[in-house]
């Protein structure tokens, strides 16, 4: 990280600012199993779909998730697994698994 300048420390930041939200984390974590579309996630997280969207959106923002429209539906899933192996590197370090 000696090399890093300004704007790539801005957008680490911002990385790891998406994952600092525990219902986001927990959408990360059921993502990490497979994908999903809103009303899914909403039903698992015991939230509404809109306050779902809000959080998926700044998971895209990100680059964290994509989505894929088919149909008349649209599904989210990881970008690629680091923010599963963050999460569990963080979770072993903490003693706890999440």
């Amino acid at each position: 990280m000696d090399k890093i300048n300004e704007q790539e420390l801005a957008q680490l930041a911002n990385y790891f600012k998406a994952m600092g939200d525990p219902t986001r984390l927990k959408v990360l974590r059921l993502l990490s199993a497979g994908r999903y579309n809103v009303g899914e996630l909403a039903q698992q997280c015991h939230y509404s779909s809109a306050n779902i969207s809000r959080h998926l959106s700044v998971l895209r923002q990100q680059g964290l998730i994509t989505r894929h429209t088919e149909g008349t539906s649209v599904y989210y899933q990881l970008t690629n697994d680091v923010p599963a192996r963050l999460c569990e590197l963080v979770s072993q370090r903490l003693g706890s698994s999440l």
